[in-house]
């Protein structure tokens, strides 16, 4: 898989990160360290403890990570997410919480194949 087709398995905008970072190996490096990021670790131990304050931190981190390397569906989805923690716990908050989890999971799948490519 290339750097190109993981960012379409992901719902990823290659051409805008590529306009932004100067070369495919500096783009490389950036996506391979999301995998080691902890945030959405963070994101998902707050919600079961119920520390929304923290949730709306961790999810605004993704978020910010995803704008940088135009992971456009994550990106889309934990946005909408931080929002709707903004002022703690809702309906909606709750409803976004399976598209971030679906989108991380797609994104980090997409990445792992890539990664895989690599040896």
């Amino acid at each position: 898989m290339t750097l190109k087709e993981c960012y379409e398995a992901m719902g990823g905008d290659y051409a805008g990160v590529s306009s932004r970072l100067p070369s495919e190996k500096m783009i490389q490096k950036f996506v391979l360290k999301f995998l080691g990021d902890g945030s959405y670790d963070l994101l998902c131990r707050s919600l079961e403890a119920q520390n929304y304050e923290e949730a709306f931190r961790a999810s605004h981190t993704i978020k910010g990570v995803c704008q940088n390397l135009n992971f456009v569906k994550l990106m889309d989805s934990s946005s909408k997410l931080t929002e709707a923690l903004r002022n703690g716990w809702s309906d909606e908050a709750a409803a976004l919480v399976d598209q971030v989890h679906a989108d991380y999971k797609s994104t980090v799948s997409a990445i792992q194949a890539f990664q895989e490519g690599l040896v």
